[in-house]
C-alpha cells in the first residue's frame, strides 16, 4: 500500500474555541480511518477540512505526495463526501436525486442507478418522492452513491446514522471490500466496527483539544 493521504499539524478553532491542534495522520491506499470524539470535539469539521469544503484552518494536507492546493481540482475529483444529513432533495425521486447529487451520474444507465437503490434496500422507491420515505430510508437514497462512486478516497460522516442493524451490517461488509480492492476510507461513528482487524485505524479527536 501506498500512502494517499497526509494531514501535519492541522489547527481548527470554531468560535474562538479551540477544536483542535497538532493534528495528524496518514492514511493509505485500501486503507479506512475511524474518526472518534465526544460530541462538539470537532469530527465533523475535521472531515469538512477533509472534504475542501472549508479552508479555516492551519497545517498541512497532502493528497498523493503533493499539497491539495497543488492539485486541487484531482483532489476534489477523486474524493466522495457524503455528510452527517443526507443532503438530498425532497421533492425528487431517488433516481433524480442520484442524477442531482453528482451530474456525472447523468452518465450512467438507468437500470445502474436503479441496481445502486436495490443494494440499499431501495428497489420499488425509485420513483417515489423523497419527502415520503422515512429517515433511514432517505439516508439510503444517500448512500446509494458509494454503489456509484469512482473516486478513490471516501469522506463519510455518520454514515450508519438511521440504518436498522441489517443495513449496518451490509454496509460495513461493503466498506471492508472496498477497502481490501484499494478504496481509502476515512469514516466517523460512534459504534465498534465489524470489520477484520488490522484494516481500520483509529483517530480520535479529543486528543488534540485543550
Amino acid at each position: 500500500m501506498t500512502e494517499l493521504l497526509r494531514v501535519n499539524q492541522l489547527v481548527c478553532e470554531r468560535d474562538e474555541r479551540l477544536l483542535f491542534k497538532g493534528l495528524n495522520f496518514t492514511l493509505n491506499t485500501g486503507g479506512m480511518l475511524q474518526v472518534t470524539g465526544a460530541n462538539g470535539s470537532g469530527k465533523t469539521s475535521l472531515l469538512r477540512i477533509l472534504a475542501t469544503l472549508t479552508d479555516d484552518y492551519e497545517g498541512e494536507i497532502y493528497f498523493a505526495g503533493q499539497a491539495i492546493q497543488a492539485v486541487l481540482i484531482a483532489y476534489r475529483q477523486q474524493q466522495l463526501y457524503i455528510g452527517h444529513a443526507p443532503g438530498i432533495k425532497g421533492p425528487l425521486t431517488p433516481i433524480e436525486n442520484l442524477r442531482w447529487l453528482q451530474g456525472w451520474y447523468q452518465s450512467l444507465s438507468l437500470h445502474t442507478i436503479e441496481n445502486a437503490l436495490a443494494k440499499v434496500g431501495l428497489h420499488g422507491y425509485e420513483d417515489v418522492p423523497c419527502y415520503s420515505l422515512s429517515a433511514g430510508q432517505q439516508r439510503r437514497v444517500a448512500l446509494a452513491q458509494l454503489y456509484l462512486s469512482h473516486q478513490t478516497l471516501w469522506i463519510l460522516d455518520e454514515p450508519f446514522t438511521a440504518i436498522d442493524l441489517k443495513g449496518v451490517q451490509h454496509l460495513e461488509a461493503f466498506l471492508a471490500e472496498q477497502a481490501s480492492q484499494g478504496r481509502s476510507i476515512i469514516l466517523t461513528t460512534h459504534h465498534q466496527l465489524n470489520v477484520p482487524d488490522g484494516l481500520v485505524k483509529k483517530l480520535n479527536v479529543a486528543d488534540y483539544g485543550e
